[in-house]
């Protein structure tokens, strides 16, 4: 069993800076697949970027450029460095994990839904103009 708990949201202005942290806490075999998704008010989760076993990384079109994704050496903390934050980008941000393989690699994380996998319970990150 997994447990991801969020930190790091808050308000900022357009152009600002925020770094997003998750924490994993219980057991789990290997390296976690890790994502992170956000999902604004009115709107449907959307995913945001992915963390492969291998340390690669993938990145949805409205975020490439501006976020980071990355894990700390200990693989337990999974983060999200944003910058040049545009309004578009207030929303709820999840932390997601999951152990799913595809060929070798991490079932691919643009794919995971709500109800597969371990989410944590959000941190609201609000940009204003």
């Amino acid at each position: 069993q997994v447990q991801l708990v969020e930190s790091g949201g808050g308000s900022v202005q357009a152009g600002g800076s925020l770094k997003l942290s998750c924490v994993a806490y219980g057991s789990w075999y290997g390296t976690l697949c890790m994502a992170w998704f956000r999902q604004a008010p009115g709107k449907e989760r959307e995913w945001v970027a992915g963390l492969d076993s291998d340390g690669s990384t993938t990145y949805a079109d409205s975020v490439k450029g501006r976020f980071t994704i990355s894990r700390d050496n200990h693989k337990v903390t999974l983060f999200l460095q944003m910058n040049n934050l545009v309004p578009e980008d207030t929303a709820m941000y999840y932390c997601a994990a999951d152990n799913r393989r595809r060929q070798g690699n991490c079932y691919p994380s643009e794919l995971w839904t709500a109800d597969s996998g371990y989410w944590g319970q959000g941190t609201q990150v609000t940009v204003s103009s």
